[in-house]
């Protein structure tokens, strides 16, 4: 495989530094604890014939597959940045391109089958010598994260069912699935304003920005409190618009988010990918994690706040 080093450690070291500063000089208390200095690598595979960028630690043995799903027609160029982060927190970080027909349109999106399908590929590929992953993979534990249309399905592999339009086929959630983590996305039913419950059978983190124009704070909000499932948690970061996660605004060919954003983007993917890495290191047993989402993290973040039940 072609393998090509994705980020080096200085360029983490500054990122992290660029962060911590900002924190500083924002709140009475220190930032973010979780530096990393992990060097991050990546690779473009298949994962069921669709192709696949995967973004892994240059170091480390059984790490646990982070699944990212897309947004609507949000190509996963465009997750660079954010898969990238996710990965130096010790995660094999998988963002496929997935095109399917919805309502008779070709498409960008994601579907709940892509879960069992990349336990499957996670498998071969820890078998496979030929792979930079070659007996480094925890090929029992699985997470999703998810970006607005990808978000909303991940929601839907939470609760173990299919839910259309976020599957094609019956499907159940892999039992390898130990938590989920969202950005702009929430459980509206399509065409309506209707908000559903998310009976989830894993954890389910929400970060949700508050200036997001397409997948509103309010209605992130009221799924949070529909989740009938726990741990649970609400993270809202302020200034960050739908694509606060994505490597810049309004990705070509998704529908773009009419309410401008104030935060920095390169803060925003970080603060989003951080979150997201200590939400699912927390519910797959990390202490230090934890300790971060449920104590310290919230006031050492200026741009987030934090609403969470255990």
């Amino acid at each position: 495989m072609n393998v090509t080093l994705f980020r080096s450690w200085k360029r983490q070291a500054v990122v992290a530094s660029a962060a911590l500063l900002a924190a500083t000089l924002s709140a009475p208390a220190p930032a973010a604890a979780f530096v990393t200095a992990t060097a991050v690598a990546s690779y473009t595979t298949t994962i069921n014939g669709d192709s696949a960028d995967v973004y892994y630690p240059t170091t480390g043995t059984r790490l646990p597959v982070a699944l990212f799903l897309q947004g609507a027609n949000v190509d996963k160029a465009n997750y660079s940045e954010y898969a990238g982060i996710l990965a130096s927190y010790g995660f094999v970080v998988a963002v496929p391109n997935h095109t399917r027909s919805l309502f008779g349109v070709s498409g960008l999106y994601p579907e709940g089958a892509q879960a069992g399908w990349t336990v499957d590929w996670a498998e071969a590929e820890d078998d496979n010598p030929a792979s930079p992953l070659y007996k480094r993979i925890d090929e029992n534990t699985l997470v999703l994260s998810g970006h607005s249309f990808g978000a909303a399905t991940a929601l839907s592999v939470s609760t173990g069912l299919c839910v259309i339009p976020f599957c094609t086929i019956a499907n159940t959630a892999p039992s390898e699935l130990e938590a989920v983590v969202t950005y702009g996305g929430n459980n509206v039913l399509p065409g309506t304003e209707l908000v559903l419950p998310v009976l989830n059978t894993v954890p389910v983190g929400y970060i949700q920005g508050l200036a997001d124009g397409v997948a509103s704070p309010s209605e992130g909000e009221t799924t949070y409190h529909l989740t009938a499932g726990t741990p649970k948690a609400f993270i809202s970061l302020t200034g960050a618009n739908h694509y606060g996660v994505t490597d810049g605004q309004n990705p070509a060919g998704a529908a773009p988010d009419p309410s401008a954003q104030t935060l920095d983007q390169a803060t925003g993917v970080e603060t989003i990918a951080r979150w997201s890495a200590q939400w699912l290191l927390a519910q797959t047993g990390d202490s230090a994690a934890k300790k971060y989402v449920y104590t310290t993290g919230d006031a050492a973040d200026p741009n987030v706040t934090v609403t969470y039940v255990k």
